[in-house]
């Protein structure tokens, strides 16, 4: 149980957001379930199963295949309704729904299928943060669809209208789910406008997320697509580089790449320097952005598969495709941060490696089915996000196998 509550935290000027979800960790640590019921079942049938074993003992779960399954995705947009409009592929029409009927087979054994009442009895008086930009969102949102087959949380975030920080609190099990958007993981500020440029501190960690850690049982980190965006670079408060510029501002264009590097440098070096912390930093690797055929997000590129790829039908983890530079410096950086954190005696990090995975899926995005066909919206076919149910569903396959160890 987490009780560092710091009193800097309840003086001076605090976002309200962060007063109420230090509310709901308290509640979720020391109040104990009391037989309340209506927005939750309380699990009291299957007390006496054996408990869950991970299968990551024997297992790397994270190299395999795709293979055909039969059976039906756990829910549904009409039984879920926490999905983003964007990645609500089966209300707005998508036709071929054969990219549901696949499930992810490790090479050494077989991954149980996620068992939301079994979650969340192992979730009792626990809580979990998302890290990260909105695959970061649309991973929480695939947990809640798949929860809700048990229990629906109650919104307790203090702008519910806000899709970006979001607070859930399952009160008959005491879990809370928590999203902190941050999606370069670094402090940034906005553009003025709209085709300038966002600012990265690349030495200065985002503390909106980082002071939280000591708080949760469990963060998830992922964070890569935003950094593809026309950037300025500041360390020690000076304007040091730049990506996607012109030589207006007088510095280098350094390219995305060292931004992305550096950010993942920097927030893992804030977590390893962080006291008080007994949970878990579990880091998602980079979920594709190469799925585009056909040209790139901004002319025309689509996804139009409806069948997964076989593992060596993809170029990334050989070393090869557009990906690898990005999942090879994320890698480098979390290798440094964990032998960095074994010399000191602080093993708290964890590594989801879901790249090689999700390469295989390049049936799985929204494409253009994230509205309706007559819709006068002005939106890029979707290859980036993942359709809801879909394969990011495996994500939370692996992410129960990961806090069982």
């Amino acid at each position: 149980m987490k009780l560092h509550f710091s009193a800097k935290l309840l003086s001076g000027p605090v976002p309200v957001y962060l007063l109420a979800l230090v509310v709901l960790i308290l509640l979720t640590h020391v109040v104990h379930y009391m037989g309340h019921v209506g927005v939750g079942v309380p699990p009291t049938a299957k007390r006496l199963e054996e408990p869950a074993v991970s299968v990551m003992k024997h297992c790397d779960i994270f190299r395999g295949e795709w293979v055909p399954d039969t059976a039906a995705p756990a829910y549904s947009h009409k039984t879920c309704g926490m999905i983003q409009e964007h990645q609500n592929c089966l209300k707005y029409g998508r036709p071929d729904l054969g990219f549901l009927k696949w499930r992810w087979r490790p090479s050494g054994c077989e991954l149980p299928r996620f068992d939301p009442a079994q979650f969340l009895r192992f979730a009792r008086h626990r809580s979990l943060a998302f890290v990260g930009d909105s695959l970061a969102r649309n991973h929480m949102q695939s947990l809640l669809c798949l929860l809700a087959q048990v229990a629906s949380p109650r919104d307790m975030s203090p702008d519910p209208s806000d899709q970006q920080n979001k607070v859930y609190h399952y009160r008959a099990y005491n879990f809370t789910v928590a999203m902190f958007w941050s999606p370069f993981l670094v402090r940034a500020r906005e553009p003025a406008g709209h085709d300038g440029h966002y600012s990265l501190y690349l030495d200065e960690p985002d503390e909106r997320w980082v002071s939280q850690v000591p708080r949760f049982d469990y963060v998830l980190l992922s964070a890569a697509n935003w950094f593809s965006r026309p950037s300025l670079f500041y360390e020690k408060r000076r304007l040091v580089g730049c990506s996607f510029c012109s030589r207006q501002y007088g510095v280098p264009d350094l390219t995305l790449h060292y931004s992305h590097r550096k950010a993942w440098r920097v927030a893992l070096r804030a977590i390893n320097a962080l006291d008080n912390v007994t949970g878990r930093v579990i880091v998602r690797t980079l979920s594709p952005m190469s799925h585009f055929d056909n040209g790139t997000w901004d002319q025309g590129g689509d996804c139009r598969r409806t069948e997964p790829l076989r593992s060596n039908q993809t170029s990334m983890m050989d070393g090869r495709g557009p990906d690898h530079r990005f999942y090879a410096a994320q890698m480098e950086e979390y290798r440094a941060a964990e032998k960095a954190a074994r010399a000191k005696g602080t093993m708290r990090l964890m590594l989801m490696d879901a790249t090689a995975a999700m390469l295989m899926r390049p049936d799985g995005h929204p494409s253009r089915y994230g509205h309706r066909p007559n819709d006068k919206v002005q939106l890029y076919n979707d290859c980036v996000h993942w359709c809801l149910p879909g394969p990011i569903d495996i994500w939370n396959d692996m992410l129960f196998q990961m806090i069982l160890v």
